[in-house]
């Protein structure tokens, strides 16, 4: 069978990239998935028994807004300053993740983006490309 080029139709559909932000350097053990066209967030206390189930907390919000682990594309994990134990645990599971689901995770620090006016969760994943945070790359800023 011979088909010509005008017999093709050709659709292009866009993939939802979904960007996780884990921050458990603060007080609080921050998440926020973003959509192409919404964000959602979750907190949870920042403690020795939530550090140790975060993969679960972690797929559990995902599961809640209707998503696993396989649809999340990039991984945005806050390197510090802050709590050691909650940098190491978020990076851990992010060098996981990158190494078995093949996710992309980028590490940031809010003083990387020291100069800018407007800094949100929301925009951590633009302002890591206008910085050009380097993916898969793990540069830590803990406190002491």
């Amino acid at each position: 069978m011979i088909l010509f080029s005008s017999d093709l139709e050709f659709i292009v559909i866009e993939k939802n990239m979904i960007k996780l932000i884990i921050d458990a350097a603060d007080k609080e053990i921050f998440l926020m998935i973003i959509t192409n066209n919404k964000t959602y967030n979750i907190t949870h206390e920042n403690s020795k028994i939530n550090y140790e189930k975060l993969i679960i907390l972690i797929n559990d919000f995902l599961n809640l807004n209707d998503f696993t682990l396989k649809d999340v594309n990039k991984i945005y994990i806050n390197r510090g300053p802050g709590s050691f134990a909650g940098i190491r645990n978020s990076l851990s599971i992010a060098k996981a993740l990158n190494v078995t689901k093949y996710i992309d995770y980028y590490c940031y620090s809010f003083d990387d983006f020291k100069d800018e006016k407007d800094v949100k969760y929301a925009n951590v994943p633009d302002l890591c490309d206008k910085f050009k945070i380097e993916k898969n790359l793990i540069n830590l800023n803990y406190i002491g």
